[in-house]
């Protein structure tokens, strides 16, 4: 091999697909994880605790061993909201898997509920910085090293709260509507260098994060995360030609239109 030469598994041509997954310490962002190494992608799993993102990637299929760089997954420790832990996670995961093919942005936080004049305005901030600032920066870093090497896949796990809130929840429901715009302007800033982005909006997924919204979310119904999850793939696995710009999924019979 000549100095020139790109090593095997730094060729971002031939190199397993890889995917990054925030929030991938547990809930969709695991079940994201597993549905994605189970459909053959090379998974990078990006949260705040080291020992929880080592479970998620012992449930991938596949080699999942830290040892074997670009071609095991990856448990990469990141804070969303700390630019430079963002920027040093990419780097990591592009250095050692020598591509990114899509950035699934699932780290978030259910934030304060109650009445709106009741909710502490800081917990609105730590709502916002997680869900919407979070979101911002894994794109950045995302998009510039797609941009650079011949585009990717972007797919922000929205909610349908963005568009349909539930009352006692504006924190949450301000932050996914940011989420959303976000959205749109990165599927139109992508263009030109084949990036698309999808926002996938879920409703009543059976994970912990429901149960943290009004008691009314107890009684209604709900669905498996996993078929969340399969559409998800899905959605990763479409030919670059083709942008899935929103999409949404509730429980059949769930108050969605109209909240009725």
């Amino acid at each position: 091999m000549t100095g020139s030469e790109t090593p095997p598994h730094l060729d971002h041509r031939t190199a397993a697909r890889t995917a990054v997954i925030t929030g991938a310490g547990g809930g969709l962002g695991r079940t994201f994880a597993v549905a994605l190494a189970d459909a053959g992608w090379t998974v990078a799993a990006l949260g705040r605790t080291r020992r929880t993102l080592e479970e998620t990637v012992d449930s991938c299929p596949g080699e999942g061993h830290l040892a074997v760089p670009g071609e095991g997954h990856l448990a990469v420790p990141c804070d969303v909201t700390d630019r430079r832990s963002v920027a040093a996670a990419f780097d990591r995961v592009t250095a050692e898997s020598g591509r990114l093919d899509l950035l699934v942005n699932n780290a978030g936080v259910p934030g304060p509920t109650g009445r709106i004049d009741t909710v502490d305005p800081g917990d609105v901030e730590t709502t916002l910085r997680t869900n919407f600032t979070g979101t911002l920066l894994c794109t950045r870093a995302a998009f510039a090293w797609m941009a650079a090497h011949g585009g990717g896949r972007i797919i922000n796990n929205g909610s349908i709260a963005a568009h349909a809130p539930r009352a006692g929840a504006a924190a949450y429901a301000a932050s996914k509507a940011a989420v959303a715009s976000l959205t749109v302007s990165t599927a139109l800033d992508g263009r030109d260098v084949g990036i698309t982005a999808t926002e996938l909006d879920i409703g009543n997924a059976r994970t912990a994060l429901l149960d943290t919204f009004t008691t009314s979310a107890a009684s209604e119904p709900t669905f498996d995360a996993a078929e969340a999850a399969r559409l998800l793939v899905s959605v990763a696995e479409m030919p670059a030609d083709v942008c899935v710009d929103r999409v949404t999924v509730t429980a059949a019979g769930m108050p969605y239109l109209g909240r009725g």
